[in-house]
This record gives structure tokens, sequence and C-alpha cells, in this order.
């Protein structure tokens, strides 16, 4: 039986269409469209519990969520399993970029790839457990659903946080990205005119990158990417702002991705797996919700 009937589903993607349409017309660069745990609607008796303390630790996963997949769910349970983590209030922020909002998104929408992302959000905190955290006043994971039309990392992340949805001027942006976003992030073409790293700096000097190996031929093997962030913490790039203290200070930081015999995941798998028909096949690569989601609402078939 699913666990979204129909008439919830079109609740959700109304809200998302209605709320996008909001955010397009406001000119703002970013907003949260909604929360997991979500707010409750009345105020039963007892009153509900105070709201949990505005994170320090903000774990960011920026990504076009074509669908949502298992891949993703790994990036952020590992960050989650961090000593970092245990040691201060978190949430997880699930970031989508509409900068393209003119142009008709394919093959899913923006308001279904939302209303996926907060069904994965539901499906991912269920695999949270309390005592995950030590944190007292924390008892849940907090995942936030949020959009901007920002594509570049020195431009978004000072709209993120501090603001009126993270308050806190020390909350530390962790972003969970993968070894192809670490070396587009550090290609000075995308810096002009300048064509140096020097935008980046003050991102680096308060924020963080949690930077997943990837494990293909396109970008080299473990070595060649280990050797790719060494040259960086040598200095050698320090001739186009390039700072070794982002490597040394840990400002970026390689971590394992998938597991030795574990499911390669990717977007990609789960379109072909939908288009074949293969649900066996799909339900490796996604959670349970997402993959009810994309069964009937009848997506990726073309």
């Amino acid at each position: 039986m699913s666990t979204y009937p129909s008439s919830d589903s079109d609740q959700m993607l109304t809200h998302f269409r209605q709320a996008l349409q909001s955010f397009r017309t406001s000119n703002a660069p970013f907003r949260i469209l909604s929360s997991i745990p979500k707010p409750l609607n009345s105020a039963p008796l007892p009153p509900p519990p105070p709201p949990p303390p505005p994170p320090k630790t903000l774990y960011i996963l920026d990504s076009s969520f074509n669908p949502p997949t298992l891949a993703h769910a790994r990036i952020i349970l590992s960050a989650l399993q961090s000593p970092h983590s245990a040691s201060t209030p978190h949430r997880v922020l699930l970031l989508l970029a509409i900068q393209n909002a003119d142009k008709a998104p394919k093959p899913a929408s923006f308001e279904e790839r939302l209303a996926m992302m907060e069904v994965f959000a539901q499906d991912l905190q269920a695999k949270i457990k309390p005592s995950s955290t030590s944190q007292p006043e924390q008892s849940e994971l907090g995942i936030d659903i949020g959009v901007t039309t920002l594509p570049y990392f020195a431009d978004k992340y000072p709209h993120i946080s501090p603001s009126s949805a993270y308050p806190l001027p020390e909350t530390e942006q962790v972003h969970l990205i993968g070894y192809d976003t670490l070396v587009r992030l550090l290609d000075t073409k995308y810096y002009p005119p300048s064509h140096t790293l020097k935008p980046i700096q003050p991102f680096l000097e308060k924020h963080r990158l949690r930077v997943t190996y990837r494990a293909d031929d396109e970008w080299g093997d473990r070595k060649a990417q280990d050797g790719y962030l060494r040259d960086l913490g040598d200095g050698k790039r320090e001739d186009v702002g390039g700072l070794r203290e982002w490597v040394t200070g840990k400002r970026i930081e390689m971590v394992e991705g998938r597991k030795e015999g574990e499911e390669v995941v990717s977007s990609t798998k789960v379109r072909n797996a939908v288009a074949k028909g293969d649900e066996e096949a799909l339900g490796k690569l996604v959670t349970k919700g997402v993959k009810e989601w994309i069964l009937r609402e009848g997506l990726y078939k073309d």
C-alpha cells in the first residue's frame, strides 16, 4: 500500500507549485519551502515542545535531485555520523538550484523534484535514531528543503546564513559535494574578470567542504584525487589564490563514498530502471517512499 495517497500527492505538488511561483516573483535568492518535521497546524493540549535551537552546523546537499537517490542518502548519513556532527546542534538542507526557471525542467518538473525531496527527507529522518545525536535538546534531525537562483558557492553562501532561517552568525555550513564539483569549484574560469580563486576565499575561511571520492575513470582513481588536494595543500595554486590552509586547516576534506560491495547509484540509473520497468532495480537505487512516488506519478517513463 502506498505511503502517500493520491490526494496527499496532489496537495504536495500544489503546495510546491504555489511556493515556487511565490519565490520566483519575490526576487529573493534563497528560500526554504518546507521542513521535516513539519510544524503543527494547530495548538493541541499539551502544547507542542519548543522549537530546536538554531543549528551551529548546517549540512548542505545541493543537487538536481532528479530524482533523490540512495547515493544522496549515503552522503548525508556519512556526514551525520562524523565526530563533528555529534558535538554541535545541526540540521540538513536539501537545496535545489532553479536558476534556469524560465526553461521547462526535464524530465521531472521542479515541483515534482521538491515533492520527492520531501518524501526523501521523511525516509531519511526515519533512518536516523534520536540516540544518534549527543545533543539532548535535539531529539530528532531537522531537514529543510530550499531553493536558490544562485549557481555559485561564492554567491549563495551569504544568503543561507546568517538569515531568517539560520540566524546564528557562527553557523558553519558544511557543503556535501563530489570530487567533480570540487574540481569545478576550484576552476578559475568560473571567476571572471580576475580568473583567480580569491572570490571563494571568504567562503572557505568560514565554511567547509566535505568531498566524496568519485570512483570512475573520468575523474581518475583515488590516488589522483588525493594528489589534486595535496598539490593545493602544498601551495601549488597560491599563484591563483588557492590557499594551502584550505587543506591543512581541513576546510576541504576528502571522505569515502560508496563502500565495497554497495550498489553503484546514480539518477541516470534510476531513470533507466523506470524506463525498463525494472521495479526491483529501482528499489536498490532510491528510498521506499521515493520509489512509490515515482511509480504512482508515472515519472521517467519516457
